[in-house]
């Protein structure tokens, strides 16, 4: 089973839709597929119809477990989707409390990956859609994953703060028994604006050993899309979008160990 984490310390550069649309694309090439979502704001929870302001059972339960000294079965807290082979954990709002508490708790760093490891049987990819800002939910992503996935959208800001995320990861990596390897894959694209260009440029210039060769472009179907409540390659399989993360997905599928890109 592969477990990738979708992350960055930056909102808004299409993390959800990175974790929808490969979450999306795997099940229909046949994987069995569970999508885990450990932001607070729950996008991806709320892509599929389930609010996190008043879920019960969620990827919260997991650092309530622990707290209460108490087990949970993972499992127990998948819900389906409408995409045959496509699951999900969702997130609620009270993950955002969790920051709060780790100070007087321990144990809180490693509680994903315990819980990936038991759903390890079940499922041949884990993606797991993170909150963008480094905390232990950000941490707990980057110990259960052996790569992450950073969408960074083609702007000056966003590149930015790619910058600050790779100093984040050279501090949480350090104790990884194995390197992370990483794939930065610039989203919103377009072609017509030099600010796009100029982005694709400068990362092309120094992330070079961690960037995918392909953009994912700017695509209103991922919009559509998100309003059916329906996984983009299922939506529309032949928009520009869905084949760009098509692309990334063989890519990223066919890469073998020895081609890990390790943070930093």
């Amino acid at each position: 089973m592969k477990v990738w984490s979708i992350a960055n310390q930056k909102g808004g550069v299409g993390k959800t839709t990175t974790t929808v649309a490969l979450g999306g694309l795997l099940a229909a090439w046949g994987f069995r597929t569970l999508m885990v979502d450990i932001d607070p704001h729950g996008s991806l929870t709320s892509y599929f119809g389930h609010d996190p302001d008043s879920i019960d059972r969620s990827s919260y339960s997991l650092f309530e477990a622990v707290a209460e000294r108490r087990d949970t079965d993972p499992a127990s807290l998948v819900v389906p989707t409408v995409t045959e082979g496509l699951s999900l954990i969702p997130a609620a709002i009270a993950l955002a409390t969790l920051d709060r508490q780790s100070g007087r708790l321990d144990g809180l760093g490693l509680v994903l990956k315990q819980a990936v490891d038991r759903l390890r049987p079940h499922y041949d990819y884990i993606l797991i859609d993170c909150p963008p800002v480094l905390g232990v939910l950000l941490i707990n992503a980057l110990a259960a994953a052996e790569r992450l996935i950073v969408p960074v959208q083609t702007e000056f800001l966003a590149i930015k703060g790619l910058e600050r995320l790779q100093h984040t990861l050279q501090m949480v990596t350090r104790a990884r028994p194995v390197p992370l390897d990483v794939v930065i894959v610039p989203t919103f694209y377009d072609q017509r604006t030099r600010a796009s260009r100029d982005s694709l440029v400068a990362l092309r210039r120094d992330f070079a050993g961690q960037l995918w060769s392909g953009v994912v472009p700017i695509d209103t179907r991922f919009r559509d899309a998100s309003g059916a409540g329906i996984p983009p390659a299922l939506y529309d399989p032949r928009a520009r979008g869905v084949e760009a993360y098509a692309a990334l997905l063989e890519e990223l599928v066919q890469r073998g160990p020895d081609d890990v890109r390790a943070a930093g």
